[in-house]
Order: C-alpha cells, then sequence, then structure tokens
C-alpha cells in the first residue's frame, strides 16, 4: 500500500490545470515505439542557426534582432502548418508536468502507448508530440476519461508544459479578481 501512496505523491508533484488548447490522439503501434521521444517541433530547424552577435552599431543590432525574431516565428508557423498543427481540433484537457488527461469517445486500454500532438497557447506557441501511457480509464456514458502519464519526455518538454501550467493558473486568478 506504501508503495501505491508514494507512486501517487509522486505523480501529483506537479501542478494540474484545465485547458482547451489543440489536441490530438493517436495509439503508437508497436514497430514505431522503437526510439520514440517526445520532441518540440520546429527546434531542429532552428538549431542550425546561431543567434546574432551585438554590433557596435546598436540601432542596427536592435533592428536585426527584431527581423531575426520576426523569420523564426515565420519559420514556425509554416512548419506547424506543414506538420498540421494549424488543424488540429480544440480539446479540454486536464494537463500538468507528469501527465495529463481528456475525455475521449474513443476505445483505449490501460497500458496503451499514444503520440499526442498539442500546441500550447503561449508565446510563441510551443507545438509538441507528447508520448505517454494510459494509466486509468474511468468509464463514462458515451466514452471514458482517459488518464496518462508521460514517458519518453525531456525536461525541457517538461519545463514548457509547467509554464504553461503555471501562465494558466495565473490567469484564472485575475478573471476571479475581476
Amino acid at each position: 500500500m506504501k508503495n501505491s501512496d508514494d507512486k501517487s505523491l509522486k505523480m501529483r508533484e506537479f501542478s494540474r490545470v484545465d485547458a482547451h488548447i489543440p489536441f490530438s490522439v493517436r495509439i503508437v503501434p508497436p514497430e514505431e515505439r522503437k526510439g520514440m521521444r517526445s520532441k518540440i517541433t520546429g527546434e531542429s530547424i532552428l538549431a542550425e542557426f546561431q543567434t546574432l552577435t551585438d554590433l557596435e552599431d546598436k540601432l542596427l543590432s536592435d533592428w536585426l534582432k527584431m527581423l531575426n525574431a520576426k523569420l523564426d516565428a515565420i519559420i514556425n508557423m509554416i512548419t506547424f502548418q506543414r506538420e498540421g498543427f494549424g488543424s488540429l481540433p480544440f480539446m479540454q484537457v486536464n494537463i500538468s508536468g507528469g501527465g495529463l488527461s481528456f475525455f475521449s469517445p474513443e476505445k483505449y486500454n490501460i497500458g496503451d502507448i499514444i503520440e499526442m500532438k498539442t500546441m500550447l497557447p503561449m508565446m510563441p506557441p510551443v507545438a509538441m508530440y507528447i508520448y505517454g501511457e494510459i494509466v486509468k480509464l474511468e468509464s463514462r456514458a458515451n466514452g471514458n476519461i482517459v488518464a496518462v502519464k508521460y514517458i519518453e519526455i525531456d525536461e525541457e518538454i517538461r519545463d514548457e508544459i509547467v509554464k504553461f501550467v503555471f501562465r494558466r493558473q495565473r490567469e484564472m486568478l485575475r478573471e476571479k479578481r475581476k
């Protein structure tokens, strides 16, 4: 029993929040599981380029940095569209740094490995593929509440999710104060 309690506490070490975000899910077939790794999309394209160094002319340096930021945003938007992030349906999820849950009319099994494709609405938006294992199912009349534990996730990706959760919590607190 203690082991189960420790695991439950570990999973709850992250704050959770409900959010309505672009989100899709697919089961990962066994033949695709080798080498799977959660990733933020668009990073590999921009990783090749180095940041601009400061020039002696501060005005020119600032202008070039602003132009560079705009080009990065355009490249990211093109990448998002190419990979289908622009057409993702919006779904209600409960998200944290350790996992998430969502409602689905689809049938899943505990232990299924899924790929979640989502875009966190931040500035700039963060589009990512996240992998998870289904750890709990709660039956409803027209489907299931699916609870997922992240697997094969880097801390950088987890940090982006945690930043989103805290940002969303701040927004909710501001709305309550109005």
